[in-house]
């Protein structure tokens, strides 16, 4: 019996089984209640074979912050797994095919975006490496800060998460829409963050804990952070976001200073967070880069015209797409500042790209000049890759700070 591919009719109950089995984590039963909550049933795909669940991919519906600070409609593809029984099988490629197909049709999403279990696995799907967030581990030794003007005028407190989740969200929120890659969140999203979820591992750590940033009495950052005992004690910071860099210290001098602690880890900070200019000793943390998000034009039209560019731009692009036909051909794209258009063209090219470069700049790093020196683009105009490239960099890095 072949394998069947289409909308998913089954419960929560059916997919935790298939996602125990294809992550070969199991997450706690706290955590898969989170993961339940902000789960949209309506655009689960699944694979069935004689009956039996043996693949699934989902999609959360984001607005996420792209160059401009536009909100961008965004498909955040999710909870993606085959059933060890069925690897190997095509499954996985028809799952993603019937998916980006459906997003394309449906006309609201002109992007897809994933965090990746294993980094090798999309490329092959057009998703391209389109972010980093680097991890580090400051030893207590090593907690100096280099000074900051106006740090010693903010107040640092420690309140409750849940009595000052409003407040926090809001903040969080306003500085999201401004940060290429970061997403709104809505009430579900509020409550996942101070839950306990799928991207994180609660053992043997204490609640979720939170203090403030307050400058005259106005909230102007937070950070949610735990502290774990293990054989060697830590501070483990899950965010921090401050409206100005004295409020961004300060709640970095505060996590870096625990009591009974040898050390303080962070997981996904930005790789331009200002700590890592702060530190007297800037070797200490030792940031391990790892890949946040991978992005998918699914519409190169729509894609390339919502957002802005950092310089006027006129140019012509070949796009190769060997999974997606609709995106195949030539595109003219013109813009700058203020807005752009992106039209089917007959014009020769500029330059030849594909789609996967596409994702991988399209949030403003890495430069498409550097992917061209990798021979990942071709350049036919002379001049055409540098000034595309300069109108693709942004002045901030992309950053997603909510796994999905």
């Amino acid at each position: 019996m072949a394998i069947e591919t289409g909308r998913f009719k089954g419960g929560w109950d059916e997919l935790v089984e298939l996602l125990d089995l294809a992550f070969a984590a199991p997450w706690t039963d706290a955590q898969y209640e989170t993961e339940r909550k902000v789960w949209e049933a309506d655009r689960s795909i699944v694979a069935i074979d004689d009956g039996q669940l043996v693949g699934h991919t989902g999609a959360f519906s984001l607005r996420m912050a792209v160059p401009g600070a536009a909100r961008v409609p965004v498909a955040g593809v999710t909870m993606v797994g085959v059933r060890p029984t069925h690897r190997r099988r095509g499954i996985l490629r028809d799952l993603m095919r019937e998916q980006l197909t459906e997003i394309h049709e449906t006309g609201t999403e002109p992007l897809a975006a994933l965090t990746a279990s294993e980094p090798v696995i999309y490329g092959r799907f057009g998703y391209g490496f389109a972010s980093d967030v680097q991890e580090i581990v400051v030893p207590k030794a090593a907690r100096g800060l280099r000074p900051v003007a106006g740090i010693d005028d903010v107040r640092i407190r420690y309140v409750d998460v849940r009595e000052t989740l409003a407040t926090c969200a809001a903040l969080r929120n306003r500085l999201a829409a401004e940060r290429p890659g970061m997403f709104q969140h809505d009430e579900r999203w509020h409550e996942y963050v101070i839950a306990d979820n799928g991207t994180g591992d609660p053992a043997s750590g204490s609640k979720r804990r939170c203090v403030l940033a307050e400058r005259d009495g106005e909230v102007t950052g937070f950070a949610y952070y735990r502290t774990k005992r293990a054989e060697k004690g830590f501070v483990e910071v899950n965010r921090v976001h401050a409206v100005d860099v004295a409020s961004h210290a300060a709640l970095w001098r505060y996590l870096l200073e625990p009591d009974l602690l040898s050390e303080t880890r962070c997981e996904m900070l930005a790789s331009d967070d200002p700590l890592l200019d702060l530190l007297l000793d800037q070797r200490a943390p030792s940031p391990i880069t790892r890949d946040g998000l991978w992005v998918r034009t699914v519409d190169v039209g729509r894609a390339l015209a919502a957002r802005t560019y950092g310089r006027d731009l006129d140019v012509v692009l070949a796009v190769t797409d060997n999974f997606l036909p609709w995106n195949a051909g030539t595109w003219h794209l013109t813009g700058g500042l203020d807005g752009a258009t992106c039209e089917p063209s007959t014009r020769t090219p500029d330059l030849t790209v594909d789609v996967r470069e596409l994702g991988a700049v399209y949030l403003g790093k890495p430069s498409l000049a550097r992917l061209g020196r990798a021979g990942l683009v071709e350049e036919h105009t002379a001049g055409a890759l540098a000034a595309t490239s300069q109108a693709f960099s942004t002045s901030r890095l992309p950053f997603l700070d909510t796994g999905f």
